[in-house]
């Protein structure tokens, strides 16, 4: 091993000693052992943050060939800015950013930083069906519409089409609800459906399901797989009902929060919403405007006003920082390497599609040798990538392309082509930094 990386492992080595020592005595302090405060005392208010490491910490020789390729593509697309962790048989090995979270600040992104993930969103609902099933909540055959389903509030129960009493969970999840795009993506029409409903903008949840209630299904449910928004909005509605609570609250709660996971979150549509250590988002450099979302006539970017992202919620509007998203994948990716948060049985269902042509549940693709979740929407793309080698990425950006969902693509074969060059891998953790004592390998029990 050369002089540098001695040097290089060195300091990370006595910078992880001291990060130790301070959470030691942090968590000491909260949470004191052996003292009394008395019944009158009051603590400090104790705000978990997710896991924060900072860019220097993965600049590692061995990466140099990927790190090269990654800025080349950044350059080629016109991207402002990426976030890349990569991940072997459990272990974070490399987290890092790329370009600008912020191009007019001219701040850098590092791997905290939060980015929408648009339909990744899809595969966080999923986890979260299934976190219910396996707690005897629901079924993968519960019925979600008519007398008998989940949704049978009132507003739902003025169907014209009897066969919306067949939908499923399962459906759902599997894009088989019955629904296409033909006369357009539901979830991306509030003017067609406020002017339907004789309502003003914006619309809502319950809105959208009124609209497509009030319209025959393209197929019978179960008989074909056509990639459906509208389902995982409808599924985060299902969670909703079925636990008493909001379904970001819930996912938060049961999810998240038990792998170490506090700043993932439901993301908003305007600028002035952007939350602490959200990127900002970038259109291709020839764009269009839209009407805002509101109905208030104002032509906006589509990045910023033109989708409703709470509205989208399930099915596209998390943040989420790269090393986040990290702990989700291995969470669920069926390996010894990493506990996960669902069951062998959960895992497997979710990664076998029902028979072929049809959709896995909560990912975008299942194949031989690795499963894909991909996201887009004006100004991000996102890409979860775990394969059979127990290597695992995520890649965000946080600029548009005329790519569209092909631009993941591309990204996959950046990802590829680098970690094919990666054969000395380095021998430490970048989880061991993590200062949030929730997501340690014996998950201690965290009550909210």
């Amino acid at each position: 091993m050369s002089g540098t990386r001695n040097m290089r492992l060195l300091l990370k080595t006595s910078v992880s000693v001291i990060m130790g020592t301070v959470i030691w005595a942090s968590f000491a302090f909260f949470y004191p052992m052996t003292e009394s405060f008395g019944s009158d005392f009051t603590p400090p208010k104790n705000t978990p943050n997710s896991f924060k490491v900072a860019n220097f910490f993965s600049e590692n020789d061995e990466f140099a060939y990927l790190e090269k390729q990654v800025n080349r593509f950044i350059r080629r697309e016109h991207l402002a800015g990426a976030s890349v962790a990569i991940a072997k048989d459990g272990e974070l090995l490399y987290a890092k950013g790329f370009g600008y979270a912020d191009k007019e600040n001219m701040h850098l992104v590092e791997p905290h930083h939060l980015f929408r993930v648009a339909s990744v969103s899809k595969l966080v609902t999923a986890v979260g069906v299934m976190k219910m099933i396996e707690d005897g909540q629901l079924t993968l055959d519960s019925k979600v519409f008519g007398q008998s389903g989940i949704l049978n509030d009132s507003i739902y129960l003025n169907y014209i089409d009897k066969r919306v009493t067949d939908i499923t969970v399962r459906h759902l999840l599997e894009h088989s609800g019955g629904w296409t795009t033909r006369w357009g993506d539901q979830m991306f029409m509030p003017t067609i459906i406020a002017r339907s409903l004789k309502k003003s903008l914006p619309v809502d949840e319950s809105d959208i399901i009124r609209f497509v209630l009030s319209k025959r299904l393209h197929f019978t449910p179960g008989q074909s797989s056509y990639y459906s928004n509208l389902g995982y909005m409808v599924l985060g509605q299902v969670i909703s009902k079925v636990s008493g609570l909001d379904y970001e609250k819930y996912i938060q709660t049961n999810v998240l929060y038990p792998l170490g996971i506090f700043d993932m979150q439901l993301g908003g549509s305007h600028l002035n919403e952007r939350v602490e250590s959200e990127v900002k988002y970038y259109e291709p450099e020839q764009t269009f405007y839209v009407d805002d979302y509101t109905g208030t006539g104002e032509q906006v970017l589509r990045t910023y006003g033109g989708n409703d992202m709470h509205t989208l919620g399930a099915a596209g509007g998390w943040i989420a920082s790269s090393t986040d998203l990290m702990k989700l994948l291995l969470s669920i990716d069926g390996f010894e390497s990493y506990p996960d948060v669902l069951d062998e049985e959960s895992i497997e269902t979710m990664s076998t599609p029902i028979r072929l042509g049809y959709s896995p549940l909560g990912w975008r693709r299942i194949k031989k040798d690795a499963w894909y979740r991909t996201g887009t929407l004006a100004g991000t793309s996102a890409l979860m990538v775990r394969k059979n080698d127990g290597i695992s990425y995520v890649v965000l950006v946080n600029t548009g392309s005329w790519k569209g969902p092909a631009l993941a693509n591309d990204i996959s074969k950046v990802m590829e082509r680098g970690l094919r060059k990666v054969t000395d891998w380095p021998e430490y953790n970048l989880f061991e930094l993590d200062n949030s004592w929730a997501s340690n390998r014996k998950r201690p029990q965290v009550i909210y």
